[in-house]
């Protein structure tokens, strides 16, 4: 069985904990956060998570694992067939992480953890934001999944970002993502019709309460 290691609080270990649960595979969560830890690094060369054991062996790094299960999972795939929508989806997945994720996660010292925030810092993220948005309105297409008519990756990495990262914005900057995305609210409510994203937000749910608790 799959071994999935790390934490639900964290968006990248819920990209893949969602794509298991939609490829129907088995796997067992192991409670891990980022660590040092020789036993951990031969698992995880930078002892991040999320880190994937399969029988092979253990994997680490997002895109590398959601790669993988499309590639052992025939059934069901979340990349097209065709080498360029396929590109066009890898392509809306990287602008998600350089342009939101990486930027709304410099939020999160301060928005989760009650660091204080430099009126320059807040100014740079509001700026690269609103930049990262802008290009990210280019390509998504809402109709009705992020990349058109087809639930791919994109949604999958796109949905995790975003509502971790509003709660920073708003929190941090008093800055909605949905604002700055037309359609993306009403992609949210489709999304979170869906059952293993239920399943998968009511335990980031409980871990958030326990950690800022």
């Amino acid at each position: 069985m799959m071994k999935l290691y790390g934490f639900p609080v964290s968006n990248y270990y819920n990209m893949v904990k969602l794509a298991l649960l939609e490829k129907g595979f088995e796997f067992e969560e192991v409670t891990t956060r980022p660590s040092q830890d020789e036993d951990y690094l031969v698992k995880s060369p930078m002892g991040k998570i999320p880190c994937l054991e399969v029988a092979e062996g253990p994997l680490s790094e997002t895109g590398v694992i959601l790669d993988f299960l499309d590639d052992v999972s025939s059934d069901i795939r979340f990349y097209p067939d065709d080498p360029y929508q396929k590109a066009k989806v890898k392509e809306l997945m990287k602008s998600t992480e350089l342009y939101l994720e990486l930027v709304a996660r410099r939020l999160y010292p301060a928005a989760f953890f009650g660091e204080a925030l430099a009126e320059a810092l807040k100014a740079e993220v509001r700026q690269q934001l609103q930049r990262g948005s802008a290009a990210l309105n280019k390509l998504l297409k809402f109709g009705p999944y992020a990349a058109g008519q087809n639930y791919t990756y994109a949604d999958i990495v796109l949905y995790y970002t975003v509502t971790l990262g509003e709660l920073a914005t708003q929190k941090a900057l008093g800055l909605s993502l949905k604002d700055q995305i037309p359609g993306l609210e009403d992609w949210i409510r489709l999304m979170e019709q869906n059952s293993f994203v239920q399943r998968v937000n009511a335990d980031r749910e409980k871990a958030m309460a326990a950690m800022m608790g």
